[in-house]
């Protein structure tokens, strides 16, 4: 049995969910810093096309990818477990007075 063989499709769905905020932070913040989606694919040194599939949020995005995308940008990322119920957005700018992605300290826009 598999570590996901428990409710698989619950899985998936939080993988998505996950996946989509993650992109919608990446754009705030590519916005914020005035970049294109080009832009970052260069600083990544990889294709267009590439950074497309991680902005479709629908890409497995690793760990190792965010961090890439991470350093490309001069960015932190934050990944916070919390409570169901309370998005992690909203606790992490309760106790940070921002967002949970950031970039040179500017928070990103949504």
């Amino acid at each position: 049995m598999g570590i996901f063989a428990r409710d698989e499709s619950r899985t998936t769905s939080a993988a998505s969910r996950i996946a989509r905020q993650a992109t919608a932070s990446l754009a705030g913040v590519l916005a914020g810093q005035g970049k294109t989606r080009s832009d970052l694919a260069a600083a990544m040194g990889v294709s267009p096309g590439r950074v497309s599939q991680i902005m479709s949020g629908d890409a497995n995005l690793t760990v190792r990818t965010l961090a890439a995308v991470a350093e490309a940008l001069d960015a932190d990322v934050q990944i916070t477990f919390c409570p169901r119920g309370q998005s992690t957005d909203t606790k992490a700018r309760r106790s940070t007075g921002s967002s949970p992605i950031q970039s040179s300290g500017h928070p990103a826009h949504h």
